[in-house]
């Protein structure tokens, strides 16, 4: 049968953390920072981890890869090529290490980063298990210009022949467990996701192996490559100086008092509720960011690095629940939290709402004076389609970008409404007449009032 592979999800983050193994001894691949969700997988299953691999310094994220090692007692690593400031194991191409019944052998895949690794793991008995990091997605490869930009063509051509490599030395029935390719920024082309793949699989649909003219290959991927978080740039430097345990206890409660004080000092104040209720009805001065899947991403990518964060929540356990997402990219403090309704935090002058609608109502307000039709999608997005005379300002400079807009009523849209209503609270903060279009972009297409694709064709388009 092979090892027993455990997947555990972080799809706000689009990636997958692994533990591989023999129904007693676990291998533990590229661990999220709560390493709690980790060890509550080996105490189901009564595991001892006894080696913790990373494929290579994320930049999407802090590992919880150096902690969890250190809980369990478990070999820690990371590629010798890698400078970090920890004790680790360090491996490169064709070492080989033991644990319990399986086999680990190392195989170097430069091209997501300079110095990446797989890992084939095996017991004899069945198909391996091959864990390619971010060398080989379902149906693509991960990107190339996270590292450094003026290397991104040297190293797509080494992702291609990482990505070919992996095919020649691997079986077709080999499983492929990827780390990222799940909604993650950090994969490129036309990653399909889903829960399973082969080295089979992967030789009939993955770019990388479809392609045979590594030229052409590297001209698509690079031209493909889009707008990528902004807190990406702290995640390599973090995970290399060897991040320690996280503190998820409860933020200190924010008063009313107090939330005004912070509110009128213009510091970052973000109400996790619906994008729909907090349009209805929210604390002026707020941020909407409503909690879900792309919760971390946004707030990460567009908040100023280290700068003071306090949430708003409806429950504890909301608060608690962005707090977990928090930590995964490196914010590990928060100045405190605010539980209630916006009318029970802010006297009735600071309370305040505006207006939403669909594509088909803008349709009709076009034409009337005064209306401005902002696009905060990003660069490639709207290099496929538009509606003709919108502004453009994608999302994440929107904020150094607001003396930019026009005088008039805003009605902001992106590809689904959510990036939309970060924008429209951001405006509202800064004092603007604004209508959130709360809309798949699709109808705007379908309507004739936009040019461009009707369908959103990536999770984090929306």
């Amino acid at each position: 049968m092979g090892p027993t592979v455990e997947v555990i999800e972080t799809s706000e983050l689009g990636d997958r953390s692994y533990v591989a193994h023999d129904g007693e001894v676990a291998v533990v691949i590229d661990p999220q920072r709560d390493v709690d969700r980790v060890e509550s997988v080996l105490d189901e299953h009564g595991l001892t981890c006894e080696v913790v691999l990373e494929t290579h310094i994320h930049n999407d994220y802090v590992t919880g890869g150096l902690e969890l090692a250190r809980r369990a007692g478990a070999r820690y690593v990371v590629a010798a090529a890698e400078a970090v400031e920890f004790d680790r194991l360090p491996v490169a191409d064709g070492d080989e290490l033991q644990a319990g019944r399986m086999r680990i052998k190392v195989i170097s895949t430069p091209g997501h980063t300079a110095t990446h690794l797989a890992y084939r793991i095996d017991d004899g008995a069945g198909p391996a298990a091959v864990f390619t990091g971010g060398s080989l997605l379902f149906g693509s490869v991960g990107r190339t210009d996270l590292v450094d930009s003026e290397r991104t063509e040297e190293l797509t051509r080494a992702q291609f022949r990482s990505a070919r490599r992996l095919a020649e030395l691997n079986a077709d029935s080999d499983r492929v467990y990827p780390t990222h390719g799940f909604g993650s920024f950090c994969s490129s082309g036309s990653a399909t996701g889903g829960d399973h793949g082969t080295i089979g699989g992967e030789r009939a649909r993955n770019d990388a192996l479809t392609e045979q003219d590594e030229d052409a290959f590297v001209t698509r991927l690079v031209a493909g490559l889009t707008a990528y978080p902004r807190y990406y740039a702290h995640m390599g430097a973090r995970n290399r100086r060897g991040p320690g345990p996280i503190d998820l206890a409860t933020p200190r409660p924010v008063e009313p008092d107090e939330l005004r004080i912070r509110l009128d000092a213009g510091e970052w104040v973000v109400d996790l509720r619906d994008r729909a209720a907090y349009a209805a009805v929210h604390v002026g001065g707020t941020i909407s960011i409503a909690l879900g899947q792309q919760f971390s991403t946004y707030l990460g990518w567009l908040i100023p690095w280290g700068t003071s964060l306090t949430l708003i929540g409806e429950t504890p356990e909301q608060v608690a629940d962005a707090q977990r997402q928090l930590v995964r990219i490196g914010i590990d403090e928060l100045d405190g939290a605010a539980i209630g309704t916006p009318e029970s935090l802010a006297d009735t002058d600071r309370v305040r709402s505006y207006p939403t609608a669909r594509f088909t109502e803008l349709a009709t307000a076009q034409g009337r004076d005064g209306v401005v039709v902002l696009d905060v999608r990003r660069d490639d997005e709207r290099a496929s389609g538009a509606i003709a005379g919108s502004v453009h300002i994608p999302l994440h400079s929107l904020i150094e970008r607001l003396q930019q807009i026009p005088e008039g009523q805003i009605w902001v849209h992106c590809a689904s409404g959510f990036r939309a209503s970060i924008a429209a609270s951001i405006l509202d903060r800064g004092g603007f007449d604004v209508v959130h279009v709360d809309d798949e972009y699709s109808w705007a297409v379908a309507a004739g009032l936009a040019t461009g694709p009707a369908a959103v064709s990536r999770p984090h388009d929306r």
